[in-house]
């Protein structure tokens, strides 16, 4: 089980640290559209960035009381997942073909933690 929590710590990080130190860049880069103000973008990243934390957190002090643990982190996976899969589904993800793909492989993949978590728990 924790080898499934350092990844989710890893993938979390990653992709926080990438929206909040650098929003607008990396969302052109995954193909999704440019809005006209990093505010929003920032501010998902430092959440990110926040729950890769208290996983981290909860890896490193298993008594501590707020850390996120394994069944915060089915909710999460799977009610992020749901975000991006029907904007998918409605063809309102993003405009180009690459962000569709991207939304898909991200949705996929926070499914697949979600599961791995279910079947660790």
């Amino acid at each position: 089980m924790q080898q499934i929590l350092w990844a989710e710590i890893f993938v979390k990080a990653i992709a926080g640290a990438l929206l909040f130190l650098a929003p607008l860049t990396t969302l052109a880069l995954l193909g999704f559209e440019r809005p006209s103000t990093g505010f929003w973008p920032r501010l998902v990243g430092a959440m990110t960035l926040g729950i890769a934390a208290g996983v981290w957190i909860g890896l490193q002090f298993p008594a501590a009381r707020g850390a996120i643990g394994p069944g915060g982190l089915i909710a999460i996976n799977f009610a992020t997942a749901a975000a991006l899969i029907v904007p998918l589904i409605m063809g309102t993800a993003a405009p180009s073909r690459r962000g569709k793909l991207v939304a898909a492989a991200v949705a996929i993949s926070l499914l697949a933690l979600a599961f791995l978590e279910i079947a660790h728990v």
